[in-house]
């Protein structure tokens, strides 16, 4: 259920068909390729068990924390739970922070940063777990990026 926000501002649609944005659909995928790490963005956007079906299935399987996930409303969660039960399925090495910082003039979201933050507190998330989910998992899966 993912929506781009500058295209809701301009008044126009979102023309995306939800019925490609299946998580299931990437398990064949991640079990033949099981040294690339797939990343599943927004949490799932909406289809969170299956994402962490497939997550469950195929450690390469790596879950995205970005968007205001706007979706939790269809799922009657909260932010924490989202937190609680990734966290029990996919252990804290594969979680991604993403502020949903992706498009100008847009820059930094606090805000989404501040959501997951205060989540993370509320289930009671050590120091280590919230340096791997706010920086360590994508140093470790990505080291290029890493500044010399």
């Amino acid at each position: 259920m993912l929506s781009v926000g500058v295209r809701k501002r301009l008044g126009l649609a979102s023309p995306f068909d939800i019925r490609f944005g299946n998580p299931l659909d990437l398990h064949a995928i991640a079990l033949g390729h099981p040294e690339v790490p797939i990343i599943i963005p927004h949490f799932a956007a909406g289809m969170l068990r299956e994402a962490l079906m497939v997550a469950d299935l195929c450690p390469n399987v790596v879950l995205d924390t970005s968007s205001s996930n706007g979706w939790i409303k269809y799922m009657g969660l909260s932010l924490a739970t989202v937190f609680r039960q990734a966290l029990s399925v996919v252990g804290p090495d594969r979680l991604l922070f993403g502020s949903d910082s992706s498009f100008f003039p847009r820059g930094w979201v606090g805000d989404v940063y501040e959501q997951q933050s205060a989540a993370l507190d509320e289930i009671g998330a050590s120091t280590e777990v919230r340096e791997k989910i706010f920086g360590a998992n994508f140093d470790r899966l990505f080291p290029a990026f890493m500044p010399e």
